[in-house]
């Protein structure tokens, strides 16, 4: 007898489109200056819909940066930060940029650990498409939760990784913590 796993998330990566829970309309964004209206990063930063947030999965937005929900996560709570402007390259972000990033995924790290009971992280950053960027337009670093025993036998057997938790949950977990950070994500004490 075979156990089935439940990822629904995962369609619009298997079949490589969009799902049809959220509709492709632009109407409520605010595109910023030089943003790529292809970009799901882009969107995030300027959708003004109702529940834009959550329909996006940002948990957290800066003057200067934002953290997003990986839709297809290789670990519960998987995160991106990525600036809020369409930026390619390390050496285009400002000063205040850089030190706002490595603040925002230190706190990432900090409510994730609190949150999630998180043992420790892998944080990457993906340059250019030949070094595995799916966006390569838009800097994004990955904050990978992890814990002991997390690389079980489903990836070594059948290429499955098991994901205990709807991306909805960890939306309404993770925006909550970082809510209460307020100013302090801008790299500000």
């Amino acid at each position: 007898m075979n156990e089935q796993l439940w990822a629904p998330w995962r369609i619009g990566y298997i079949i490589g489109g969009k799902t049809d829970k959220k509709p492709d309309s632009n109407a409520n964004v605010v595109w910023e200056a030089g943003a790529d209206k292809g970009c799901f990063l882009c969107r995030a930063v300027g959708d003004r819909a109702k529940d834009a947030d959550r329909d996006n999965l940002v948990v957290a937005r800066s003057r200067l940066a934002i953290a997003v929900l990986n839709r297809y996560p290789y670990n519960n709570g998987h995160l991106l930060v990525a600036p809020r402007r369409h930026v390619a390259k390390l050496q285009d972000l400002s000063s205040d940029e850089y030190l706002t990033h490595m603040k925002f995924i230190s706190h990432a790290c900090e409510i994730i650990a609190k949150t999630m009971n998180a043992e420790g992280f892998n944080v990457g950053l993906n340059l250019g498409r030949i070094a595995g960027a799916g966006v390569p337009g838009h800097l994004h670093w990955h904050v990978l939760p992890r814990w002991s025993g997390d690389t079980n036998f489903m990836p070594t057997l059948s290429g499955t990784n098991v994901i205990p938790q709807a991306l909805d949950a960890a939306w309404e977990l993770l925006s909550r913590e970082f809510s209460q950070l307020g100013q302090t994500l801008d790299g500000s004490e």
